[in-house]
Formats: structure tokens, sequence, C-alpha cells
């Protein structure tokens, strides 16, 4: 389905809003749920296509679950070994976290399973995910490297081992953590820097025993899962957009409520904060495991910088909209050693330089990321135009979010795929003062 949106230049943010349910959280809540002994109930559940899709793949496996219904999930675990085997392939849709994570957990079953995306899913690598899992014994077959991914009965099943991911990436570590589920003796991931650690989290919320030394991430398997009571936190990926559209656009003060601050995942804050940005984090507490808070935004003058390098991973999501905060700073703004940006929904560094270069933004692509020369004295940071968003949820966001310091319209083509992440953006940035309208 073809969409677009159109949004008016100029304008503030205000008021408080709630975004959507964490994405990575919801997708590991009915992974881990169906695998418990027991009925897992979950509220604050992200009613996105991409979590939609694993919710399917489960029932597809012989796991019932009731909802979603406004956000509440209710998953009638079958136990660590009670899967059965689809009929059909899987189809995950667009949820790339969702397939590289079912690998992992679907390594080490007894029967044979394929896994199908969309067109744009069909295109991401699953290697680096394929290779580890054929070290611990895992039959899988992939197209070049791509989807589909045929896996196969272990011969002798799955056993242990002791990785070191050449590139930080959350969904690699956990999709080697679920097949330690099923492998004789222990398996410990090593990552060369921190990255998100929800698996790690939420398996030991549902008793998992998993043990972390410095880098290294351990369990062993066979281990089973209680069932529990999942409150899933907002969004930060979704939480971002709002956060540097509140930061560019003057007079802007807004609350975002009960957002996930894991610290593996506050690589957004720290960033925009050290651009000058006035962020306050308030009402810190811990819920289901997970710490959450509100977050009040208001407008300031931002300055470029060069991002630190041990930021980069618990960013990575974040940094379509990170860009368009660049673009509006004082000076140049460099990112380096975010090369999985090639590799997400769209090529985010080429897309993402295209469109701000489209907007009348210097922005030089580089291998691992990006120049942007900041225009931030200027109230029109942006000319206005069209840009294209390939499909890409986050740069749809990022660039509607960049009509605040336009000095005309900005149309974003091709942004379907916002569904996946976050259901209900367009009239909840309408709510916070965007003037947005979207196009069929």
């Amino acid at each position: 389905m073809s969409r677009r949106f159109r949004i008016a230049p100029g304008g503030r943010l205000a008021g408080s809003i709630r975004v959507p349910g964490d994405k990575s959280i919801s997708h590991r809540s009915i992974m881990l749920g169906a695998l418990a002994q027991g009925t897992t109930e979950v509220t604050g559940f992200l009613e996105g296509a991409d979590a939609i899709s694993t919710i399917e793949v489960f029932r597809a496996l012989g796991v019932s679950i009731d909802g979603p219904r406004a956000g509440r999930v209710t998953v009638h675990g079958v136990g660590l070994h009670g899967l059965r085997g689809a009929a059909y392939p899987l189809d995950c849709g667009n949820a790339g976290t969702a397939m590289r994570l079912l690998m992992g957990l679907l390594a080490g079953q007894p029967f044979e399973s394929t896994l199908v995306g969309d067109e744009s899913l069909s295109k991401r690598p699953m290697r680096r995910v394929a290779e580890p899992l054929a070290a611990m014994g895992a039959r899988i077959e992939t197209r070049d490297g791509c989807p589909p991914v045929r896996l196969l009965p272990a011969a002798g099943g799955l056993h242990g081992i002791r990785y070191a991911m050449p590139m930080a990436s959350a969904q690699v570590k956990s999709a080697l953590l679920l097949a330690g589920l099923y492998a004789a003796g222990e398996t410990t991931v090593i990552e060369p820097a921190p990255t998100r650690d929800h698996t790690e989290r939420m398996l030991g919320g549902f008793g998992v025993a998993v043990s972390r030394d410095g880098p290294a991430v351990s369990l062993r398997g066979g281990q089973p899962l209680r069932a529990v009571a999942l409150d899933v936190p907002a969004d930060i990926s979704s939480a971002a957009f709002f956060l540097v559209g509140a930061a560019i656009a003057a007079g802007s003060d807004l609350t975002l409520q009960h957002v996930g601050i894991n610290p593996t995942r506050t690589g957004v804050i720290d960033i925009l904060r050290l651009m000058g940005a006035d962020i306050e984090v308030r009402h810190a507490r811990e819920v289901g495991g997970e710490p959450v808070a509100e977050l009040r935004v208001r407008a300031a003058p931002l300055r470029g910088i060069e991002v630190p390098p041990e930021l980069v991973p618990l960013a990575i999501d974040e940094f379509p909209a990170l860009f368009v905060a660049a673009a509006c700073a004082e000076g140049r703004t460099v990112v380096t050693g975010a090369a999985e940006l090639r590799v997400k929904e769209s090529d985010r560094i080429a897309v993402m330089a295209e469109g701000l270069r489209a907007l009348g933004v210097g922005a030089t692509s580089t291998p691992d990321g990006m120049v942007i020369e900041g225009r931030g004295g200027e109230a029109g940071v942006f000319s206005g135009g069209s840009v294209a968003a390939h499909a890409d949820h986050r740069i749809a966001m990022a660039f509607a979010m960049a009509a605040l310091r336009s000095s005309g319209e900005i149309v974003v083509h091709d942004s379907a795929n916002v569904a996946t992440s976050f259901p209900g953006f367009e009239s909840l940035a309408a709510a916070a003062g965007l003037a947005i309208e979207g196009q069929a």
C-alpha cells in the first residue's frame, strides 16, 4: 500500500503524550511467554504490524494467544519443548528482529521450519546469525545469506559455544542465547560493545539463570521458563522522534510518559544532551524489571558534535532522528562506527544523506556513518520539498519532524511501513502540534 505524509512547515510540540509500547520487549514477551510453563499476561503490548507478525508465527507453532486488545495479550505457554512444526512457511512480515530471534529459537527444535518475510526483509542479511548458530550444530539454509531461511533439525542436537561477536548486535546475541536454551552445556556471547539487554533481563524474569562477566553473557541449556506478568514500557525508539522534534522547534515543551530508559537504550538521550538538548528525566522507577520514567524536553539551541563511538550501539535505531537533530545544530556533526545502519529496513546512511541533501542540508555519507553540516543558526534549516522513505518507518518519521524547522512543506513518500512500529503516529504527532496529514 502506497502512502505519504504531507507536513506543513513550522510549529512546536507541547503537552503530554504516551507513545506505543516497546517493540523489542513486545517481540520477546510473546517468544518467552510461548516457551514458559503457565499463562503470561502482557500489558502495554505494541499493536504494530511487526509485533503482530510474531504473534501469528507462534500461533502457527501451536501456541494459543488471546489478543491483542487495548495493549493486553495473554500467552498460554507450551513449555520449552512444546512447540509444534507449522504446515506452512512462517511469515515475519517486515520484522527483522522477529526473524533473527526465531532463527535461534527454532534452530534447536525437532521439526523443520521456514522463515519468510516481505520484500524488504527478504533483502536483509541473515548470515551473521546463521554462521554462529551453525557452530552450535544448527542446520540452516538461506538464499545467498538472505531470507527465506530454512531450519532443519540439528543432527545430534545443539551444543553450547563461546562466541565473540565481530560487531555489536543485540539481535545476534539474543538469537544465540535463545538457541542456548536448547543446547547442551553453556552458551556464552561476548560483546565488543554493550547492546540492549532486554533478552537477558526478560529471561531472568522468566526464571532462567543468566550470568554476566564483563562483556560476556552466559546461560546453561535446558532451563525451564515460568510464566509471569509483563508491563511493556513506551518505546524509547518511538519517543526519539518527539525528543528531537521538541528539541529543535522553538517554544516546545513536551512530556513523554512511561518511557523505557533501559541503560542499553538511552544513547539517544545522552547524544542529544551532548548536543545541548534540554531533557529532564522525572519519576524514574522500575516496572517488571525494566526502568521507566517521564521525559520532559524543551526547545534548546543544539551544537554539532563528534558522536562518541561508545554511544553508537546504544542509539543505533535512533540515528534517523538524530541526523535531523544534527542538521538543526550549529556546526558539524560526525558519526562513525554505525555501519549497522546500512543493513536495516533500508540503507539508513545512504537514504538519510540523500533526503537531507534534497532538503538543502549538507550531508556526506561515509562507509560507517555520516558528516552533517548543521544549519542551526537559521530558522528554516530545511528548504522543504519531497523525500523518499524507502518503506522504512524510521526514515519517514524522522523527516516528518524535520518540517518543524522547514521553510516549506515536506512530503514524505512511501511511508506506509510506519505502522510496523508506531500505529497511530499521525494522530499522536498532530495532537502534539505537528501539522501532519497522511495520504493514500
